[in-house]
């Protein structure tokens, strides 16, 4: 785990924030430990689909060979919902790696007494059993909770 890609997670989480947009940020690192492409949420701004693992995930299926998208990572600041942890599997990607989970974004939406989900918030072993994950990342965590609590405040 490369704690650098998931700090750059985080800071995308936050420009989101910054956008008005759900605190969500994701980097795609290659086989070689290449940063291949970023993405931060737009999925209040734009289009409520608009998620950056989403994201990440059409573009390695369109622009990346087979064998190399088994061999990227995904590191992103929060799990993937199960849209995204489908459409990651579909592509072909490896191992995700996530600073907080979905377990802790349900319980903090609770404590801020945010709107629920519009789908069943499924862990990624739940949609997608074959990919490998790592997360949550003590530290880490604790600063996506504070942008999760930042938005909510807001959208309250």
């Amino acid at each position: 785990m490369d704690r650098t890609h998931l700090e750059r997670c985080i800071a995308l989480a936050a420009e989101a924030l910054e956008a008005g947009d759900a605190p969500f940020g994701s980097v795609l690192v290659g086989p070689d430990g290449t940063v291949l492409r970023e993405a931060r949420n737009h999925a209040v701004t734009q289009d409520p689909t608009r998620h950056p693992e989403l994201e990440l995930a059409q573009w390695a299926a369109r622009t990346l060979p087979e064998d190399v998208r088994r061999g990227c990572t995904v590191y992103t600041s929060g799990e993937h919902c199960a849209m995204c942890a489908a459409a990651h599997a579909w592509a072909g990607l490896g191992p995700i790696v996530y600073a907080s989970s979905t377990r802790q974004l349900v319980g903090w939406l609770g404590e801020f007494g945010a709107e629920p989900f519009p789908v069943t918030p499924l862990d990624i072993g739940q949609v997608a059993p074959g990919i490998p994950t790592t997360g949550p990342v003590a530290g880490l965590d604790d600063r996506v909770r504070a942008l999760q609590a930042r938005f909510h405040a807001r959208t309250a």
